[in-house]
């Protein structure tokens, strides 16, 4: 190129789409027109979830081969409809406004602001989708996507209806665990965190969990009784999505006591067996699921007040999520993210696609959490 050479034309923002079960595409998009009352995003970071996520990735999401029908709320042997290219998946996003549509309040420019608009590097959203979502100043950008899965925390801790000096075990010690052990930690529960993994118990007992258990060492729900002077958990949180720690959990508990089912189980329960402590304990067995507050608490907890109260925490500094982010990698590279997830979830905690231009620039790069080479370490 000489200097007399038009530059070449930007390309447009990079979308993460997921063309098929485990095929992870990144493509340029054209940026869309700007209307009143509208604000156009440029995307910071993009969380992944290494749960509902990779369900789609691998093709095991019931959303993939089974309809819902929404109006009846059941799920209905028909084929589902587009399952793939799939490009509004994504959990939860921060960005900066760079442009303001007419009509927008001018103190809106420049403001980082955190949703959820899928893995794309830009996006323009009405002004309504931003209000109240504004970064506090000072606040780590890659604190804003954690407002989705702490929220999914938060929500099975309310689920939970847990009160001061019960005992809570949390199954699952990944991101929405470590963050659930948190929120439960600071309303006065004390909590047995329980995890397969080393590294995820001890970072557990850095979050406050009074004790951590090994499911393939340890009877968990022989140590639960002997925690609790015979009675057993008060309350049990699985956040794992395995049938079997669903099935500890409901073993673990006491009598009468509660079972908070916050995973997202695929295909057949295999390994529950409801025959034994959940008939004789009269075990009770509660769902969470993010789009909603647990019945009794709907008209005062909607998902937005969640997300919110979650922002809220991290600010305050009631919360720590930001060292959770363990890989930081690059949007162009977002195939090998998914791929080191689905290979083995050992490798990693929070990831996070970095959209921002250029973010390895210094070779090597010095964010010690971004992982350009993902590649390698999948290999």
């Amino acid at each position: 190129m000489t200097l007399d050479d038009p530059p070449a034309p930007d390309p447009g923002p990079l979308v993460v789409t997921l063309t098929a079960p485990g095929r992870v595409e990144v493509l340029p998009a054209p940026s869309a027109p700007l209307p009143a009352g509208h604000v156009r995003v440029r995307t910071l970071y993009s969380g992944v979830s290494a749960g509902t996520e990779l369900t789609l990735y691998r093709g095991t999401n019931p959303h993939a081969n089974r309809r819902w029908d929404a109006d009846r709320r059941l799920f209905v042997e028909e084929p589902a409809t587009a399952a793939y290219p799939n490009d509004a998946w994504g959990y939860s996003e921060v960005g900066r406004i760079t442009e303001i549509g007419d009509g927008v309040d001018d103190g809106l420019h420049d403001a980082v602001v955190w949703g959820l608009w899928s893995h794309r590097g830009e996006v323009v959203l009405p002004v309504e989708k931003v209000t109240g979502r504004v970064l506090p100043d000072g606040l780590d950008p890659l604190a804003g996507t954690f407002a989705r899965v702490g929220a999914v925390a938060l929500n099975a801790v309310l689920a939970a209806d847990l009160h001061i000096g019960e005992t809570v075990a949390i199954f699952g010690q990944g991101v929405i665990g470590l963050i659930a052990t948190q929120l439960a930690v600071a309303g006065g529960a004390r909590v047995v965190a329980v995890d397969g993994i080393a590294s995820r118990r001890d970072r557990a007992a850095d979050c406050g969990a009074a004790h951590v258990l090994d499911p393939a060492a340890d009877d968990v729900g022989a140590r639960l009784r002997e925690l609790t002077d015979g009675r057993g958990a008060d309350v049990c949180v699985e956040l794992s999505g395995a049938y079997r720690a669903l099935q500890e959990g409901v073993r673990s508990c006491a009598p009468g006591g509660r079972v908070v089912a916050a995973g997202f189980y695929q295909g057949e329960g295999a390994g529950l067996r409801l025959g034994e402590e959940f008939h004789h304990n009269r075990i009770q067995l509660v769902s969470s699921q993010i789009s909603s507050a647990p019945a009794g608490l709907a008209s005062r907890w909607s998902p937005e007040r969640m997300h919110r109260t979650v922002i809220d925490l991290i600010a305050a500094g009631e919360l720590d999520v930001v060292p959770l982010v363990t890989h930081r990698i690059p949007a162009r590279d977002a195939a090998s993210a998914y791929a080191l997830l689905d290979h083995d979830a050992t490798a990693a905690l929070q990831v996070v696609l970095d959209f921002r231009d250029e973010p390895c620039r210094d070779e090597p790069c010095r964010d010690e959490t971004c992982r350009d080479d993902a590649e390698e370490t999948v290999r």
